[in-house]
């Protein structure tokens, strides 16, 4: 929301789904005007799934950010996605969750490194002028050159919906 209140949009079924997400990669990465605005800790706060710091997945931070973030200790990358990625496999992760805003998301997609998009969708409407894209940067400029996926799975998770896209 406009106001900066909507750290709860959706409900707790899908935020445990995000959990696991978190618990299955090797990695959780985000931008640093993510980690100023939200102060996310990107870690997995589910017992049953992940029980000590051990389990945590890696958390990435793209550019640079406050010692005192809850996020730390975070590894810091800056510069190409690729080499990025490169870093992080060479670290041994396998796989990146990317929960970051629509700077980082944008940037990830156009590069054509993602392999598939999860979307999770509260019944919820805001509306206003000011509202937020999930991708930024230079979108399609007409339907034809819209990016098109296929949807790999719509599921219910309590009062929301989780759906996946895979690119072609």
């Amino acid at each position: 929301a406009p106001d900066g209140s909507s750290r709860w949009i959706t409900g707790p079924e899908a935020r445990d789904d995000v959990h696991r997400l978190r618990a299955e990669s090797g990695a959780v990465l985000v931008g640093a005007g993510t980690v100023r605005a939200d102060d996310p800790a990107l870690t997995v706060r589910n017992e049953e799934i992940v029980s000590d710091e051990a389990g945590q997945p890696l958390r990435v931070v793209l550019g640079q950010v406050s010692e005192e973030a809850r996020v730390q200790p975070a590894v810091a990358l800056d510069g190409d996605l690729g080499e990025a990625l490169d870093d992080l496999g060479n670290r041994g992760v396998l796989q990146v969750l990317v929960e970051g805003g629509a700077t980082v998301a944008g940037a990830f997609h156009r590069a054509g490194l993602v392999d598939r998009y999860v979307f999770y969708l509260a019944p919820a409407l805001l509306g206003g002028d000011d509202g937020r894209p999930v991708l930024a940067g230079g979108g399609a400029p007409t339907m034809t050159e819209a990016w098109r996926g296929r949807i790999v799975s719509v599921r219910p998770l309590g009062g929301d919906l989780r759906v996946e896209l895979a690119g072609d």
